[in-house]
């Protein structure tokens, strides 16, 4: 629990997100996305654990770069709860990250009985998966998405490969047939991106609410009809939010975790040729990613209920502080020169709001990366385009394209053996 003390008395080391006249860190910007480890180490020497930072134009919040400070906060929700309901009366309806942000029926954006209520329905929902059926989805979807260019010698791995192939473990998880699936799709990279955002979240609810439509008439056993059946007894916007939820979240964290993961094999001697040669597994090179740069920066959110003193800094009340899990893992006070097998990052978030999806989510991004390891083991990144280019953002670490080259090969079998034809 965090001490609350007198204002009067106490040091303010910068003010609060809406009073401040002081320069804030423009997380939304392309700079930022460029190079957010510079960008943190500066952020550290200047303001400390707690930094003054904007998420989108006209957008205030603080910033968590300490991971004791971060540790702290998301084990007291009492005091920092996740509901953004009084802060979002003041954004404009067309700030592009609202639709994002805002508040919604699940676990994520509550707090007390309704957080209970929902997190024991999204968690026992999430248990139940079948990892070994799941396994086998993926297997069977990524041999035909390599046979289409293990020919060519050259392949744009987002596109081609990581993208179809989470679409399709993510609708096979929550029993999405694939029309719905692909409007789910469009809608939530329009949230994500901020581009036609407001129209993306129309696009999505109308999909989603065909999706349960469909399970109520048709229960499978998947992760939309277990919600449905849950003794919670979700309504019917209850409902479409937590499928969202495990939409947005898995598609996109899946999406970028494997992508920066198949960066750092591709382009980091010390699993590139490790994890080809079976020195190092691709988990461990998950974790590293993770650590690093793991595929949500910036997005444990909090609202603290009333101004609250944190490391001399004034919190204001029902203000956004976010926990930027990439600056917190890559804290100098937390980390080693060898992080290998190390797993104590905050890329599952912690305490009460920790991501209750972490199996699900290791067997997907660790079985992706491995078939096409396994498929094309003389894979590299090809720079005739250019280095990697980040997409700016303040939430997500994604890349805009992966472009690889490899001897050209013969398709794989379709049992997914990963033997030629």
């Amino acid at each position: 629990m965090l001490p609350s003390l007198n204002p009067q008395t106490c040091p303010v080391v910068h003010g609060s997100p809406i009073n401040s006249n002081g320069p804030r860190v423009a997380l939304h910007a392309p700079e930022f996305a460029a190079d957010p480890h510079d960008s943190y180490r500066e952020m550290r020497r200047q303001y400390g654990s707690l930094v003054p930072v904007t998420l989108a134009p006209d957008v205030p919040a603080t910033l968590v770069i300490g991971y004791g400070t971060a540790v702290r906060i998301l084990n007291d929700p009492e005091h920092f709860p996740a509901d953004p309901r009084i802060w979002q009366k003041s954004i404009p309806s067309d700030c592009p990250i609202l639709p994002l942000l805002e508040w919604r029926p699940t676990a994520s954006r509550s707090a007390g009985a309704d957080f209970t209520r929902y997190r024991h329905a999204i968690t026992t929902s999430l248990e139940a998966v079948d990892l070994y059926a799941l396994h086998g989805t993926v297997e069977k979807t990524s041999v035909p998405l390599i046979n289409a260019f293990c020919r060519d010698g050259t392949a744009e791995l987002i596109s081609q490969y990581v993208f179809p192939l989470v679409f399709a473990a993510v609708n096979a998880s929550l029993g999405c047939p694939p029309a719905i699936g692909q409007q789910l799709a469009a809608a939530t990279a329009a949230i994500v991106e901020g581009v036609d955002a407001e129209n993306g979240n129309k696009i999505l609810y109308e999909a989603l609410l065909e999706l349960v439509a469909l399970k109520r008439a048709v229960p499978r056993d998947d992760i939309t009809t277990r919600l449905l059946q849950h003794p919670a007894g979700l309504d019917e916007m209850e409902l479409v939010n937590h499928v969202a939820q495990v939409y947005g979240c898995g598609i996109e964290f899946l999406l970028n975790l494997i992508v920066n993961t198949l960066l750092l094999i591709l382009t980091d001697d010390r699993f590139g040729d490790s994890v080809m040669g079976g020195n190092l597994s691709s988990r461990e090179a998950l974790d590293e990613v993770l650590f690093n740069d793991p595929p949500l920066a910036n997005l444990l959110i909090t609202y603290p209920r009333h101004p609250i003193l944190v490391d001399g800094v004034w919190l204001p009340a029902h203000q956004p502080v976010v926990i930027s899990i990439t600056a917190c893992n890559n804290d100098p006070g937390i980390r080693t020169e060898d992080q290998t097998g190390n797993r104590s990052h905050l890329a599952w978030g912690l305490g009460p709001h920790a991501c209750p999806a972490q199996p699900m989510a290791y067997m997907i991004a660790q079985d992706a990366i491995d078939q096409l390891l396994d498929a094309l083991p003389e894979m590299r990144l090809d720079l005739f385009s250019g280095a990697p280019a980040w997409r700016p953002g303040p939430f997500h670490r994604a890349l805009t394209a992966l472009p690889v080259t490899f001897p050209p090969s013969t398709p794989l079998h379709a049992n997914g053996s990963g033997e030629r034809n």
